[in-house]
């Protein structure tokens, strides 16, 4: 049995057997179907066209509008079951989890999670100051066919406090409560960790959220068994370990002689640089490292720090996971990177960035289906036999892309889709086969 139709057949088991339950999973399972299929964006209305063209089913506009609005699909039992359907999710026997932020920019006045927000990426020519909504993403990164990918999991619209003050907004019946990016991050994380039970976690982030805003809670919600990697900011304060059983009364010291900060260090040890192989960004790549243990203040506690030279610059890389080596830390924090690519894949590949809906549930239940259609995407890819052709090759880029591996779940689903008729029950099909997808299972 296909990956797609063990998938179709675990998420009819979360909706009611009833007639209205049923044609509530059909519609779920095409919507999946139209976005996956490489042929609109993924807009409300492009996808209802979509269905009727590719895959011979009218529905009326305001009952599909009313569907992707409501607030009875399952989305969170929806995702446990993507999770574990993820083959061999470990990474070193641990689960390796990129956490970043990223904007959705709008035009819509009405539109939910919409704020100015702050662009740091804005280019010369854009605003640093877009109306946008602010989207903190947990992605799973592995690899695939001999490729760094980020399959994106868990997300939460972040609003200010300002924000939320002006209106009271709900979500699923439910009011809005302010919370922190980090909040919201530790949140996420907590989740992923009640299904992956007694796993150990790494969680790679930049250094914005490289600190104890983040660190502590999640200590405090998942305890040791989680961990954090992130780039180290130059000014960040290190010190030595501090000696043990000196024999001194009173409480033991918690931290040894200052060193300086990271920039003071990275001068003082470049003498000490070893070669390590690494495979970072598709390649095995030489690169010079030093490595230190030291005490971190920001964190309270003992950290790895990784120094990566090249030329006249430097970078310094921080983890709790002391038993990580510096291929692992410095392999691990480039595959970040993938969920940058994730953002743009989710956005502007499968189209979350093009639609105008403006009511909250309809907003979430838009960008859950684009985040699933992602993920699934990925999954599809890891039970291929081989990594798909690229379809644009050259020199300097090797490996898949993700246009490559959709490609491919396009030309299944137009043969035999999930597997699982989606047919409404005595209503035939009005478009000839010929001029439409298959949704049915193929014989």
């Amino acid at each position: 049995m296909s990956i797609l139709r063990t998938l179709a057949n675990d998420f009819q088991t979360l909706f009611p057997a009833t007639d209205k339950g049923q044609e509530r999973f059909r519609w779920f399972l095409l919507t999946l179907q139209a976005i996956l299929v490489p042929v609109t964006a993924s807009r409300t209305s492009n996808l209802l066209r979509a269905i009727e063209t590719l895959f011979g089913v009218r529905i009326a506009q305001w009952r599909y509008y009313t569907f992707m609005a409501s607030v009875k699909l399952p989305w969170e039992r929806m995702w446990t079951i993507l999770w574990r359907a993820i083959p061999s999710p470990l990474c070193d026997g641990r689960l390796v989890l990129a956490l970043d932020d990223s904007i959705n920019p709008k035009t819509g006045n009405k539109i939910f999670a919409c704020q100015t927000t702050f662009d740091h990426a804005a280019k010369t020519n854009q605003t640093r100051w877009p109306w946008a909504q602010t989207i903190v993403t947990v992605g799973l990164l592995k690899q695939i066919h001999g490729r760094w990918t980020c399959l994106p999991l868990a997300f939460a619209f972040y609003l200010r406090r300002s924000s939320l003050a002006q209106r009271c907004i709900r979500v699923r019946g439910q009011a809005v409560v302010f919370g922190s990016k980090f909040a919201q991050a530790v949140q996420l994380i907590a989740r992923l960790g009640a299904v992956f039970a007694d796993v150990p976690v790494l969680v790679v982030a930049d250094s914005w959220f490289g600190n104890n805003g983040l660190f502590k809670p999640l200590r405090e919600r998942l305890g040791a068994r989680v961990n954090l990697l992130s780039r180290l900011r130059v000014n960040a304060a290190l010190y030595a370990i501090p000696a043990r059983n000196t024999g001194r009364p009173g409480r033991p010291r918690k931290y040894g002689k200052r060193l300086g900060n990271a920039a003071d260090l990275a001068a003082a040890i470049r003498e000490q640089t070893r070669t390590y192989t690494v495979h970072v960004y598709g390649a095995l790549r030489e690169v010079q490292a030093a490595d230190r243990v030291v005490m971190l203040k920001t964190l309270r506690c003992p950290v790895r720090v990784v120094w990566v030279y090249r030329r006249t610059q430097w970078v310094a890389l921080m983890t709790t996971d002391l038993g990580l080596s510096v291929e692992q830390i410095v392999e691990y924090y480039a595959a970040r990177w993938k969920i940058e690519a994730g953002f743009r894949e989710i956005k502007q590949e499968i189209g979350s960035a093009h639609t105008q809906t403006r009511n909250p549930d309809a907003v979430t239940n838009h960008l859950h289906f684009c985040m699933a259609a992602t993920t699934i995407t990925w999954i599809y890819a890891e039970h291929l036999n081989q990594a798909p052709i690229r379809r644009y090759a050259s020199e300097n880029t090797t490996e898949y892309a993700f246009a490559d591996v959709r490609r491919s779940l396009a030309r299944h689903l137009a043969t035999k889709g999930f597997g699982i008729d989606c047919q409404e029950p005595d209503k035939p099909d009005s478009i000839p086969s010929r001029y439409r997808f298959s949704a049915r299972p193929h014989r």
